[in-house]
């Protein structure tokens, strides 16, 4: 079907690498990244308004990488799993991200 203009800022993709899965493995921040703008690169082929949707890096975000995920122009948060079971983890993880974003 068909996504309306005025419902573009609705939409959310999470991306995680196939080979994260499961494994407690993360890209680094660059290649998420590089991931992440070929994303909206897709998006902007089919005549998506990429900046108006949101992004997420899923694969393995904990404490010690968030914030240099969250850093990167294009990735608009996280999706997070495991780390999300401790709480001062995933508060930790919420720290990470830039005021004001």
């Amino acid at each position: 079907s068909e996504v309306g203009a005025d419902q573009w800022g609705q939409v959310v993709i999470a991306y995680e690498p196939v080979w994260a899965i499961g494994t407690g493995k993360t890209a680094t921040a660059e290649d998420a990244q590089a991931m992440h703008l070929h994303i909206r690169g897709v998006l902007e082929s089919v005549n998506a308004p990429a900046n108006e949707v949101s992004v997420l890096y899923g694969g393995s975000v904990k404490a010690d990488n968030a914030a240099a995920l969250f850093a990167e122009p294009d990735i608009d948060g996280g999706l997070i799993g495991g780390a999300s079971l401790k709480a001062d983890e995933f508060l930790s993880i919420c720290r990470s991200f830039p005021a004001g974003a």
